[in-house]
Order: structure tokens, then sequence, then C-alpha cells
């Protein structure tokens, strides 16, 4: 069943979106890899937990619930890249970035699902295994309202995949939001999501979820369309590209983002709604 005053944050990080999705008066279960992110986090919001309205799942989120443990890797240059995916780990030192292995319990996110109920809505952001949990509402009967996912930048098939999966569960309005920025963004007022909140968003915060996004929300084919540009762009001046490998051209990028404060091309979350919500 829906449990409509829950949100599940998948990738908590350092709370910088339960700490907004608690102060618009939800309820949160955070997923949580990283065993020092936990500890940080349970001192941080030691009286919501201790109120119930926070809990917190300890271990990485896999694909096979007969696993007990597995390797996590955790990246002390940039914690919030840590992945059980070993891709991304190879990606991540591609970026400069160094990586040191640690074994965490593993998340049956199905069993979480059951155990805690389907969310209103659920942010998914575990770098490489976000189409795990989607994946798992295969396994219960309602789906969450919203549902929000770190976009594919590199391999357009594999964002095709991704939609795809949000189809058959029933999603078929979406939004790329772009997450460049997200610190000047404000709830609308008033608020149609929860209660106003006042809240500023840290840097690497998702954002706005659900009713509170703008009114854009389009088909899949329209989506896919505006990704084919963004991907241009990801070609073009991405992490990739040959601009950024070269050391002249990358000098000159990094000068022209900072004049004018836009990253190129910036990165993307997927919003999708789901069927069952009444517009």
């Amino acid at each position: 069943m829906r449990v409509n005053d829950l949100i599940f944050d998948v990738g908590l990080h350092k709370g910088e979106d339960t700490e907004f999705y608690l102060k618009k008066g939800f309820r949160v279960v955070a997923f949580e890899a990283n065993p020092e992110l936990v500890a940080f986090c349970t001192d941080r919001f030691a009286r919501d937990i201790d109120a119930g309205r926070l809990t917190i799942e300890a271990g990485a989120v896999v694909n096979d619930p007969s696993v007990a443990n597995v390797k996590f890797y955790t990246n002390p240059d940039k914690s919030v890249w840590g992945t059980v995916a070993e891709d991304w780990v190879d990606r991540n030192a591609h970026l400069g970035t160094s990586s040191a292995v640690i074994e965490v319990p593993a998340v049956d996110f199905a069993a979480a699902l059951r155990r805690h109920g389907v969310p209103y809505y659920m942010k998914i952001d575990i770098e490489g295994m976000d189409r795990v949990c989607l994946q798992s509402l295969k396994h219960v009967q309602d789906r969450p309202a919203y549902v929000s996912i770190e976009s594919e930048k590199v391999d357009r098939s594999q964002l095709v995949e991704e939609i795809a999966l949000m189809e058959e569960l029933g999603y078929h309005d979406f939004q790329a939001v772009q997450q460049f920025g997200i610190q000047k963004r404000r709830e609308p007022d008033p608020a149609r999501e929860g209660v106003l909140a006042h809240h500023s968003f840290a840097e690497g915060a998702s954002g706005l979820f659900g009713r509170d996004l703008p009114d854009h929300w389009v088909s899949r084919d329209a989506l896919l369309d505006e990704y084919d540009g963004i991907f241009e762009r990801y070609r073009k001046m991405g992490d990739e590209s040959w601009l950024r490998r070269n050391a002249v051209t990358r000098v000159a990028l990094k000068a022209l983002e900072r004049l004018t404060g836009t990253p190129l091309p910036g990165w993307y979350d997927t919003h999708a709604r789901h069927e069952s919500v009444s517009v």
C-alpha cells in the first residue's frame, strides 16, 4: 500500500535531501551504504530518529536478496561517488579520484518496500544501481506517486532502458531537471507538497519533487528528444569529450564556466509521475 506521508531517500549521503523532506512534514526512510555517512546522519538527525520520523537503512542496495554482504567502494575524494558498481569505480578513477573497498551489509530493497510500505515519493541516487530500486517495484502491488533517478549521461541506450522500465511500472509523464543551480531554487508558495519549509538547498541536493516541480511534464518521446540535445552537449563538452581531455581547451571551458556560473553541459535528474496520480 502506498503511504502518502512517506518518502524514500535512496542515497542519503549527508542528509541534504532528508532534511528537506522532514521539514516538509514527511516521514523518511533513508538508505546509505557508507558507514561513515550513516554515523554522521545518525548523529545529525538523532531527534528525528528518536521521534520515529526517520529510519536509516544501513547497507548497499543490491539485486540479489540472498547476498548478506557486498563490496562497497568508498571515494575519499568525493564521498557522493561511493558505489558497489565496479564500472563506476573505473569511471571515477578515469576522472582522477581514488576508491577504497570495504564490506557492508546488503539491503534487500523489495523487502524494505514490504516492511515500510510503498512511499509517496522515491528519490534514487546510488551511483550505478538506480535501476535495481525500480526493478524492486515489480515485487509490490502499488507504486510511488513520483520517482526520480540520476540520469544516465554516457550511454543513451541505458537511458532508453531506464525510461522503458519506468513506463512498464506505470510512469508516463516525465521531466528532465537540470541539477546545477539547485541552491537558488525555492518552493512554490503556497507549497503543493507538504508544508512550506522555507528551505535553502545545499549543493548536491536533489531539490523539489512531485507537484512542487513546475508543471512541465512531457511524454516519453518528448523526453528522449530533450535528452538527445543534452547527450549532444555531453558528447561535445562532457567528461569524455575531446575538449575535456585537451589541456588547453579544458582550461578554456573552466574559465567559461566561472564567467557564466554554469557548468557545461551540467547534469540532470529524471522525474516521473505515475498514471495513478490525478492531474
